[in-house]
């Protein structure tokens, strides 16, 4: 995916699921919660690297995995390795170990061959230092390669690969189909004991790797509280490569649905550099080549258990540089997870994030949600973070818990209000939104139903609401955004003066904002297309 004219013409028939109600599966998810998922998750490491043994450990005691549940492989501690070495070092003596204690029951078929009947593992965790990708192989026996650009291609993710450890397969070109995808079952439900779900817990720095396990398990207490930011490519012209732009839509839908508040960015460009973006707890978006925009700024950070996710070929092509591609500088920037592609995927045969975003929403694991998203199995890409990792369990229960801080009263108020009213007609929903927010001074609620009012097409009750947003936020980056929100819907009315009065009002205000140049430069840009002659 160089750019997002490469990708090819979709060869799957996506049907995007409906958001479904967040309450429908309390009484299953909440019982399933009572049990252990530690029991079934192995998590592997590589003995030859110190960092890898002892993040293993904090996992292990974290989670309460117990001791002889870890896997140590000796194998390189390369990130690249080749298909004898993923076969020799890694996926052999984990088959063996899988036999050897029992967590695979085995039986022969009537061509002697060996196939899984029942499993007791369901989670594996990589850790840091198992290598993550491999490289293309000329020739391997048993292999029996296709045509086209899919059915000849054997490189992927060693953590794709692992998904499919129980199918002993020599045919390693091409995709195989993921029986979970599109699933709504947790995985200790669902009848297939061959399926694995590797997740990957790694990032650039092992401090990075033990601030992810700890966010995770922390943030999934209360729910995982926050903003998010959505940035959209706008792909007006159709194709495959369109698909990126529709998952996205459909997660601004299910996010609005659920009550969490959002800055949707439907335009070509991607959010600029100076964009005062605040308690991003979510991120999802497309498509650069390496990591831009406010995630670039030193002073950015996510929230505790945000999950960002960026739509690009080689997005985890590395994830030992702070610098390169997405999945390595979201994590570093504050990230607990993310998902990335080692090597070319193409589009259609990526995660389905609308797929992935939904699940999570309804309670499931990051690795359940994960990999419900993916089409295909052995393939390129890696599901970075916690496997266990809960973001919005809790928010299935609609009572507030009582640890709730105060700078979460905000989101879970606009949630569980998102959730009791949802089946009322919009404007019903909406001018109830307003009032409970005004009331309660909510700020985020009141800006995310001025933006629903402002996509609907409704810009003069989204520039009122936006007004009334903009006053009632205190932090300078707040009142900054919501300032080129405002603007923005002004000068969508004609009215360029109002639009320009209040870029400078504001930047009188705070001249040295982080976001004054941003503002700067739509000022001027306003200010020139009002001096343009009509057409």
């Amino acid at each position: 995916m160089p750019h997002r004219a490469a990708y090819t013409q979709s060869r799957i028939r996506i049907k995007r699921p409906a958001f479904l109600f967040l309450l429908l599966f309390c009484a299953s998810l909440d019982a399933r919660a009572e049990q252990s998922l530690a029991g079934s998750t192995v998590v592997v490491y590589n003995k030859n690297v110190p960092e890898s043994v002892e993040l293993a450990k904090f996992y292990s005691d974290q989670r309460g995995i117990a001791r002889d549940h870890l896997v140590g492989l000796s194998c390189s501690g390369d990130e690249e390795i080749s298909r004898e070495e993923y076969d020799t070092k890694i996926a052999n003596p984990l088959r063996e170990i899988f036999q050897a204690r029992r967590w695979w029951t085995l039986r022969s078929t009537a061509d002697h061959k060996q196939t899984i009947s029942a499993t007791f593992v369901h989670f594996v965790a990589v850790i840091k230092g198992v290598p993550l990708k491999i490289r293309p192989a000329e020739k391997y026996p048993g292999d029996v390669a296709g045509p086209g650009p899919i059915a000849n291609r054997n490189e992927a993710s060693v953590d794709s690969e692992l998904s499919v450890l129980g199918l002993f397969s020599p045919q390693i070109s091409g995709e195989k189909s993921n029986p979970y995808f599109q699933s709504f079952r947790p995985i200790g439900e669902f009848e297939n004991p061959v399926l694995l779900l590797v997740c990957r817990l790694d990032a650039p720095r092992a401090e990075t790797v033990r601030r992810m396990i700890v966010d995770s398990i922390t943030t999934e207490k209360n729910g995982l509280c926050g903003r998010a930011y959505v940035d959209g490519a706008h792909n007006s012209a159709g194709g495959a490569f369109a698909l990126g732009d529709q998952w996205l839509a459909a997660i601004v839908d299910q996010l609005r649905g659920a009550g969490v508040p959002l800055v949707y960015e439907n335009s070509p460009d991607l959010f600029p550099e100076a964009y005062p973006m605040t308690d991003c707890a979510l991120y999802y978006g497309w498509y650069a080549n390496g990591v831009t925009g406010p995630f670039a700024r030193p002073d950015f950070h996510f929230l505790p258990g945000a999950i960002a996710v960026h739509i690009h070929s080689f997005s985890a092509s590395t994830l030992r540089d702070a610098n390169a591609n997405w999945v390595g500088p979201l994590l570093e920037k504050g990230a607990a997870a993310s998902i990335g592609n080692v090597y070319e995927p193409y589009l259609q045969l990526t995660p389905h994030l609308d797929i992935f975003n939904d699940r999570l929403l309804h309670g499931f694991t990051f690795a359940e949600s994960a990999y419900m998203s993916a089409h295909v199995l052995s393939w390129m890409w890696v599901m970075v973070g916690d496997p266990l990792y809960r973001p919005y369990a809790s928010w299935l229960q609609i009572n507030p818990s009582p640890e709730s801080g105060a700078a979460a009263n905000d989101w879970k108020q606009y949630h569980e209000f998102a959730v009791k009213n949802i089946t009322h007609p919009r404007a019903e929903f909406r001018k109830s939104a307003v009032e409970t927010a005004v009331s309660s001074h909510n700020c985020p609620m009141l800006e995310d139903v001025a933006l629903m009012e402002i996509r609907d097409g409704d810009l003069a009750a989204g520039s009122e609401h936006l007004e009334t947003a903009r006053k009632c936020y205190r932090n300078s980056d707040d009142v900054l955004r919501v300032t080129i929100e405002e603007a923005d819907a002004w000068r969508k009315q004609n009215n360029s003066t109002r639009a320009v009065e209040l870029l400078h009002n504001a930047l009188g205000n705070a001249p040295d904002a982080p976001a004054a140049p941003l503002l700067r430069k739509i000022e001027e840009d306003i200010r020139a297309s009002a001096a343009e002659p009509p057409h």
